[in-house]
């Protein structure tokens, strides 16, 4: 079962949020966030990307650094340009792309469900990439950013859902650079907390969809602080950290695209040796997609190619033999090019598909890459099954879009 609790959010006022929403820390670098922030000192990267504030160049793991980002989010408080709600409430987050929308609730997750696998994961964590959000968690004695749960989908919820997002919202924007809808509303009333936090506690499982760094850290800074504090009760809310959840349904996977620098040593030995494993196709110089599990894209010297994993070559019973990175890393990228490890190799660079497969021809053209390789998206029951078998995916493997924006709600860990 699902624990979880609603929690007093942090806020921007109606009129600022447009001011103080931005981007999640993790899509962009320091000086695309430099950028952003230009002329607005009302910023969340002043809190996130608190290196911004320092001349370019800084270390954003100096220790300055993060004391700047807590420094900030007090001063934010102080201003009044980030406000604590009087109560408790959950929060329902909208976010609308290409005309679709999807809703999401905001709550408190339970640090123990993280630890004990009732929050599934399907991705390993960096140590390094954690140890950096945890101190940005620790100094600042809160949870700034949303992470990304996916929930089994269930009609109560929806219709609770419903009920709020049918009345005006308290935000409604457009963001700027990429064009998408972001609304919110509160959910205020007491039988409707009451309703939402039971029935999550009937769900088997929640799923990280996107942020398993951000969820390890808030997690193990949660835990940090039971451990630290001698009168630790359970119900403190350090013990909860924010989550904004989805129901599978709602939620599409976009694909995940590889570019490699050379071909191995290979020239025109690379397709036979493709076509080994695979039926190959020429498909001309028009843009080719890939049009059903195991079939992929090629894009080499000019040309796109269908390729088309032979029967025998995969496993379908295997919820990680099945996914297409599986059958591409081990029968292109390893078996041909020699890339063994994903995460390390210099020769191997990853596109998301929202760039479209556009990107993957301008790398190769520029000279810059040799080949490259789009797959079909992964989807949710993938996902989910791999999560539900304890498997983890390989690198690299799904991209989710929208990304949440971060700075529409705040939870604080006292």
């Amino acid at each position: 079962m699902a624990i979880i609790k609603p929690f007093k959010g942090i806020r921007p006022p109606k009129e600022l949020v447009e001011q103080v929403a931005s981007r999640p820390y993790d899509v962009l670098n320091s000086e695309e966030a430099r950028e952003e922030a230009k002329g607005n000192e009302k910023s969340l990267y002043h809190i996130i990307k608190p290196e911004i504030d320092f001349p370019a160049g800084t270390d954003e793991h100096d220790p300055k650094v993060y004391e700047k980002a807590a420094e900030n989010f007090q001063m934010f408080q102080d201003k009044g340009w980030l406000v604590q709600d009087e109560k408790e409430n959950y929060y329902v987050y909208a976010q609308t792309m290409n005309g679709k929308t999807q809703y999401g609730l905001v709550v408190g997750a339970y640090v123990p469900d993280y630890m004990n696998g009732v929050i599934k994961k399907h991705e390993l964590t960096r140590r390094d990439k954690e140890e950096d959000r945890m101190k940005h968690v620790r100094v600042n004695n809160a949870n700034i950013e949303p992470v990304f749960f996916a929930y089994p989908d269930n009609a109560e919820l929806d219709a609770i859902v419903k009920k709020y997002t049918s009345q005006r919202p308290e935000y409604d924007f457009i963001a700027p650079g990429d064009g998408f809808g972001h609304s919110f509303w509160v959910i205020d009333k007491e039988e409707d907390i009451t309703a939402i936090t039971k029935a999550f506690k009937a769900m088997p499982a929640l799923y990280i969809a996107d942020g398993h760094h951000r969820s390890a850290a808030a997690a193990l800074v949660g835990a940090e602080k039971a451990q630290q504090n001698a009168n630790h009760q359970g119900n403190e809310e350090y013990n909860y950290f924010m989550a904004v959840c989805f129901p599978a349904n709602q939620l599409t996977i976009i694909d995940y695209n590889r570019v490699v620098k050379d071909l191995n040593g290979l020239s025109e030995q690379f397709l036979t040796a493709v076509s080994k494993n695979f039926v190959v196709e020429e498909k001309g110089i028009e843009v080719y997609k890939p049009q059903a599990l195991h079939n992929f894209s090629l894009y080499l010297d000019g040309k796109w190619y269908s390729l088309t994993a032979k029967p025998g070559t995969y496993d379908d019973n295997d919820p990680i033999g099945v996914l297409d990175v599986t059958i591409s890393s081990n029968l292109i990228l390893d078996e041909i090019l020699g890339i063994k490890d994903l995460r390390s190799d210099k020769r191997i660079d990853f596109v998301g598909g929202i760039r479209g497969l556009e990107e993957l021809k301008k790398r190769v053209d520029s000279g810059e890459m040799k080949v490259a390789l789009a797959l079909y998206p992964v989807s949710m029951k993938q996902l989910m099954d791999i999560a539900d078998t304890g498997n983890i995916m390989p690198p690299k493997t799904t991209w989710f879009e929208p990304k949440l924006r971060s700075g529409l709600v705040i939870h604080k860990l006292s």
